[in-house]
């Protein structure tokens, strides 16, 4: 058996995705004048398949947004409604954040 640092290089050189499966969903407000953003991260989709989602899930909350390292920010506090459109998909979601 290999250590587990060793086990997630190779992980990542097959491509599998990264994390531990769950979707993370948070509220951040750093580095943005107090304004704050919803955080999706631990999606296990490519460039192309996240920018997609994240059109979808802009549309669905009726609020701009970017994709950026691997993270969608949506502007604004829909913690709730992205919450249940991601269960929906079928993805494991959890809160995260205060």
């Amino acid at each position: 058996m290999l250590p587990a640092g060793r086990r997630m290089r190779l992980c990542r050189k097959k491509g599998f995705p990264r994390g531990d499966g769950v979707v993370r969903v948070g509220r951040e407000t750093k580095g943005r004048k107090g304004k704050g953003v919803t955080v999706v991260t631990g999606l296990p989709l490519d460039g192309g398949a996240l920018e997609k989602l994240a059109r979808e899930l802009k549309q669905r909350c009726g609020a701009g947004g970017t994709v950026k390292d691997g993270r969608i920010e949506i502007q604004g506090d829909h913690r709730d409604v992205l919450l249940e459109a991601l269960r929906a998909q079928g993805y494991t979601v959890k809160l995260s954040g205060g």
